[in-house]
């Protein structure tokens, strides 16, 4: 292993066991870790395990948030649940401009204050490579929720795929390797000539309604509100709907419980279903991301 992070202080905030990956990645690349909000574990040897956010940012040549993601109050998720950690304004306060900040995906109130202190947000999510690795086990997890939930077989069940990007291109493809009868429906006539030439009925988006009326399931990759009141009308209420979309996700929840549509947004799919996978797809990728944005910013 070549240590291409060789006299950096990385500082890893919170997380779960596809950290525990990355981390190790970043000790092999020579770099020296700081680690908070994770309880004493063998597999973390040779970081440092710091007792608040602030000692644990304070000189970091670039600080990474658990990809598990925040909450609308800027909590961290973590593998100690007696450490709570916030990426408040006055965290980013304290970042140095320069320094990159990497996170999962960011919430437009975190994107505001990194605006506004002028913080090096760094939105991991976005970056190609790892999001279309990454859609292979957010689609494996969406079929075992879907699997669980319905009372019939992948195979043969009526299936509409809601947006074509990263994740809807590898569902759709996963649903059609298991003869699933597979509808896609997304707004860019490209991506639609990309589903037809997959082997998938399509139909553009604003003829969503149509697709709906006899799903059977329906997995939704856009992360604005298109599965609306008016929209969940059409379904059958047997049908289930699994939310792919970074939060809040694409659905009306309200709506699709009063209409008794089972409705699952499913987030983190990656680290829930296959840790060791997703933490193997950052630990390629982010140390690549780290170099690219200081050499950037040098």
């Amino acid at each position: 292993m070549t240590e291409g992070l060789k006299g950096l202080v990385i500082c890893v905030l919170g997380g779960d066991f596809r950290e525990i990956e990355l981390i190790q990645r970043f000790l092999a690349e020579g770099a020296q870790v700081r680690v908070v909000g994770y309880p004493p574990l063998d597999e973390l040897e040779g970081t440092t395990r710091e007792n608040s956010v602030f000692q644990g940012i304070v000189g970091a040549s670039a600080i990474v948030v658990g990809m598990g993601g925040l909450d609308v109050g800027g909590k961290v998720r973590t593998l100690d649940p007696e450490f709570n950690i916030a990426l408040t304004e006055e965290v980013l306060e304290l970042i140095p401009p320069g320094v990159p900040l990497l996170v999962g995906a960011a919430r437009p109130r975190l994107r505001e204050f990194a605006s506004k202190h002028n913080v090096n947000l760094v939105e991991v999510t976005e970056d190609d490579e790892i999001a279309i690795r990454n859609s292979i086990p957010t689609a494996e997890g969406a079929l075992q929720i879907a699997m669980k939930e319905m009372p019939i077989t992948i195979h043969g069940c009526n299936a509409v795929v809601v947006g074509f990007g990263r994740v809807g291109e590898t569902m759709a493809r996963v649903l059609l390797s298991l003869c699933a009868n597979t509808v896609v429906c997304a707004r860019s006539l490209p991506q639609l000539a990309r589903a037809d030439e997959m082997g998938a009925s399509t139909l553009h988006i604003s003829s969503l309604a149509a697709a709906l009326r006899d799903a059977d399931a329906v997995f939704n990759t856009v992360p604005a509100i298109v599965l609306t009141e008016n929209i969940l009308k059409c379904m059958r209420p047997d049908s289930l709907i699994v939310d792919l979309a970074s939060a809040p996700g694409g659905t009306d929840f309200e709506a699709a419980s009063r209409l008794g549509i089972k409705a699952i947004l499913a987030l983190g799919l990656p680290g829930k279903v296959a840790p060791k996978t997703a933490g193997k797809i950052l630990a390629d990728s982010v140390p690549q991301l780290i170099r690219r944005e200081l050499s950037r910013l040098s």
